[in-house]
């Protein structure tokens, strides 16, 4: 049982393990298609601009990238999911304080003198992002999941299963509309679904 917790938490340890190499492009690319979409969604969460949040991403990237090396993964001390959060909120914050000359400018043009700047409409701590953070994990993974499933099952069939599961057709209706058994709707739901529950399994293990 020891070893098998241990197997586990090297696999979890892997990708980070790999993206302390700056070369490894591949664990990079993998590294960004992951975690990209999360830190894009928690700086539009906070009020930023399309263009302010993917330099939200690009800083956020850039900082992981320089002090990966130092992250040692210790579960007593909290988890890579935890620091890159931490690490996303204060790239927010940065582009927020770019953004406080400006805020404040208009503010002292305008008649409304209660009128708040968006930075100070911002609260110190990140409790509540870090709510929401975790809800958004794991719709980002399974999105990243239904990404590789969908380039990796029959064409046909992943139209069958997303008409099914994802637009919510019934049964009946994907039927005729493939031309196929309704029985056949329900194995190709059963095959596709386990395939991808086995990939949100293993981002989950992957990911920390």
């Amino acid at each position: 049982m020891a070893e098998k917790r241990y197997e586990t938490i090297k696999t979890r340890a892997s990708l980070i393990g790999r993206i302390k190499d700056p070369e490894s492009h591949a664990a990079w690319d993998e590294f960004h298609d992951i975690y990209a979409s999360l830190i894009r969604w928690a700086a539009l969460k906070k009020g930023l601009t399309e263009d302010e949040a993917q330099e939200v991403v690009q800083e956020t990237l850039i900082t992981v990238m320089k002090k990966i090396k130092d992250f040692q993964y210790d579960p007593a001390r909290g988890s890579f999911k935890g620091w890159l959060l931490h690490t996303t909120y204060w790239r927010i914050h940065d582009q927020l304080r770019k953004r406080k000359p400006a805020a404040l400018q208009r503010n002292r043009r305008s008649d409304d003198t209660q009128r708040t700047a968006t930075i100070d409409r911002i609260p110190d701590g990140n409790h509540d992002l870090e709510r929401q953070w975790d809800e958004q994990w794991q719709k980002n993974l399974l999105e990243v999941a239904l990404t590789k499933i969908k380039n990796q099952v029959n064409p046909l069939h992943w139209q069958i299963f997303d008409s099914h599961m994802n637009k919510g057709w019934p049964v009946a209706k994907v039927a005729s509309t493939f031309k196929i058994t309704e029985e056949q709707v329900y194995v190709i739901k059963s095959r596709v679904g386990g395939l991808l529950k086995k990939e949100v399994r293993g981002l989950e293990i992957k990911l920390i």
